[in-house]
């Protein structure tokens, strides 16, 4: 299923593993760094979402150059640049998956703000969340780049779990620092 997806929509699979990687480490780390510093929800959800709409958007703002760019030097040197799909259409792929798949980190947080409900453990619920979604990138990573699914998924997952570990770390000393 994931393979035909992927076939149908090829040109710009790049991009959406791109844009999901980025999405899902970098939200990640912010509720982990949060997460370390013990912080509110409401401020873990602040810069979650802050994180999604600012760096989303120059992530896809950095896929338009790069595309756009090649489409230029291609028509410059007229040369045998291979360059699929609208720089547009790349920036927008980007975004969406950043922002579908950043989210997931912050799924605990919007459900305890929203629904009202005390979720005790929220981010360890957060890393169950982020490690499903670390593989399913990895799966698509490997499909996209016809590499081994282990070996994509372990990548996916260790890269991961060593920013958020970082971030962790990171949000824990400056607490402890600052406080």
């Amino acid at each position: 299923m994931i393979k035909n997806f992927i076939k149908q929509h090829d040109e710009y699979m790049g991009e959406f593993v791109y844009g999901a990687i980025d999405g899902s480490v970098t939200t990640f780390a912010v509720v982990a760094s949060a997460s370390g510093a013990n912080l509110a929800t409401k401020v873990v959800l602040i810069l979650g979402v802050a994180n999604l709409i600012a760096d989303g958007f120059s992530m896809g703002v950095g896929s338009y150059l790069s595309s756009k760019s090649r489409a230029e030097l291609r028509n410059k040197r007229r040369a045998d640049i291979v360059e699929i799909g609208s720089p547009v259409v790349r920036a927008l792929v980007t975004y969406t998956a950043f922002i579908a798949v950043g989210i997931i980190p912050l799924i605990a947080y919007i459900s305890e703000y929203i629904l009202d409900i005390n979720i005790e453990h929220k981010f360890i619920f957060s890393i169950a969340l982020t490690s499903m979604a670390f593989i399913f990138i990895g799966l698509m990573k490997s499909s996209v780049t016809n590499t081994g699914k282990l070996k994509a998924i372990f990548e996916t997952l260790t890269l991961g779990s060593v920013a958020a570990f970082l971030a962790y770390f990171a949000g824990s000393l400056l607490e402890g620092i600052l406080t």
